[in-house]
């Protein structure tokens, strides 16, 4: 039979948990065993000796009262139930020579002259223990093994008092508890693997159901698989919730590179297409010198047009990680404007859309003028191109909470609802967007260029009735 099964189960983190919770099950329940052990027998042994404590008060008060007389009749009419009640009782003189004494038939193997060390001066009691035994075979090979406990009293006149309590009672007590104990030992092992077992495989369920979604994803490439949250509110239930969301934003972002790929590849095609066109209408006529130079002209509009794309697409990649150069300097935000505003003025009039400006003298911040430039373009640009006929767009711009606010708003044909997440996408064009000439990237590039001036950006957008899309640029510079 291969062993190999075997060692494979032992790497599993089922069985190393299972054996840690069985152990520590296990561990657990004998530590409280030797615990409850120990404090029986304390238990037991403070009753010995309180009992051992009131005999020696019983006795000595009737020598107090009585005499030495009264007290030897007492032990003497007593000796049959001390017998019976494991008592050893010892009465000697100040000599410390034996005048009477009573030991248990049980105690066979003691060591008489024990009893006549250890006598104390004073008349508190003083413990020791005696060697001895129970058990005949012990006795004939001279073997003692058990330890009796005896107390011992100086009387007033000088008269020695001991007492000792058979511990036979005491010790068949913990005996039988050993015994109890060791019968449920097996069922106990039984029940902590068990518990173990099942505690792993329950703690281990998210995990299984982790690897088994993760599986399923590589095998067949969806990413629409989750798994199904364990509903706890421990750990993994959070790790499993982060997954499943992970997996959420890595389907998003591959769905939006299919559509960027496929909004690049349409983008493309058009000019490639034309650009093919043009040569080879060129290289298959007998053109004189001006169609073959309109021709060349027409390739280079052409290659423009993806050059751009592909600036575009560098420009948005280089300020969302970070390593976009900006030259900043202390910049008037409203030249800028009113440049761009010059800009775009024909093409507005011949569209018949009027542009308003509201903006003070001066508003300074911190930036790439060229590249907000390029913003204030991109915004203008999309408000004229999608505003129709006798329309109007407004740009703004004010300081509010040390921040500095441009506002271009249109009169145009608004966002769906639908639309607005995804708006600043690269590459994503809204329905009503893929009649107009554009390539899908001015609005990605403005909220890259205003976050990597450190600002933030907003839209708010209403179907038939427009759109507002508001700037925010931190000043950071002289404000005067």
């Amino acid at each position: 039979m291969s062993l190999r099964p075997l060692k494979e189960l032992r790497k599993t983190t089922a069985f190393r948990l299972t054996l840690w919770y069985s152990s520590i099950f296990i561990i657990s329940s004998f530590v409280l065993f030797v615990f409850v052990y120990f404090l029986l027998s304390s238990v037991i042994q403070e009753k010995d000796r309180k009992m051992i404590e009131t005999k020696i008060e019983e006795y000595s008060l009737q020598y107090e009262n009585s005499g030495i007389e009264a007290m030897l009749q007492e032990i003497k009419l007593e000796q049959l139930s001390n017998d019976r009640g494991g008592f050893l009782v010892r009465v000697a003189d100040p000599h410390n020579k034996t005048i009477t004494l009573t030991i248990p038939h049980k105690w066979k193997g003691i060591r008489k002259a024990e009893l006549e060390r250890g006598i104390p001066k004073s008349t508190n009691n003083c413990w020791f223990l005696v060697h001895g035994n129970f058990d005949e075979d012990d006795e004939k090979n001279n073997d003692y093994d058990d330890l009796l406990e005896v107390a011992t009293r100086r009387l007033s006149d000088g008269y020695i008092l001991q007492i000792g309590k058979d511990p036979e009672e005491r010790e068949d007590f913990l005996e039988r508890f050993q015994t109890i104990f060791a019968g449920i030992l097996i069922p106990v092992v039984i029940l902590g693997f068990a518990g173990g077992s099942f505690l792993a495989l329950r703690a281990l369920r998210p995990i299984k159901d982790l690897n088994r979604a993760v599986s399923d994803i590589i095998k067949t490439g969806k990413m629409d698989k989750r798994v199904p949250p364990s509903q706890t509110g421990d750990e993994l239930d959070e790790l499993i919730q982060l997954f499943n969301g992970m997996l959420e934003k890595i389907e998003t972002l591959i769905r939006g590179m299919k559509e960027a790929l496929d909004n690049v590849a349409h983008d493309l095609r058009t000019p490639v297409t034309r650009l093919r066109g043009v040569v080879e209408m060129a290289l298959q006529s007998d053109s004189d010198e001006h169609t073959l130079t309109e021709a060349l002209m027409d390739c280079a509009e052409e290659s423009e047009r993806m050059v751009t794309i592909l600036n575009t697409l560098m420009d948005i990649s280089e300020a969302e990680t970070g390593v976009m150069k900006l030259n900043r300097t202390c910049t008037n935000i409203v030249i800028s404007i009113k440049e761009v505003e010059e800009l775009y003025q024909y093409v507005a009039e011949d569209k018949k859309v009027k542009i308003d400006i509201n903006v003070p003298d001066k508003l300074i911040a911190y930036v790439d003028p060229n590249r907000m430039t390029q913003v204030i373009a991109n915004l203008l640009d999309n408000a004229i191109k999608y505003t129709d006929e006798g329309g109007k767009v407004e740009i703004n711009a004010y300081r509010k909470n040390e921040r500095i606010v441009i506002s271009v708003k249109d009169t145009g044909c608004g966002i769906p609802r639908h639309d607005l997440p995804r708006i600043f996408d690269r590459l994503y064009r809204g329905d009503k967007s893929r009649s107009h000439r554009g390539l899908g990237l001015g609005l990605s590039l403005v909220r890259a260029v205003v976050h990597a001036h450190g600002g933030d950006i907003d839209v708010e957008s209403k179907v038939g009735h427009g759109t507002t899309i508001r700037v925010f640029l931190p000043m950071n510079g002289n404000t005067t």
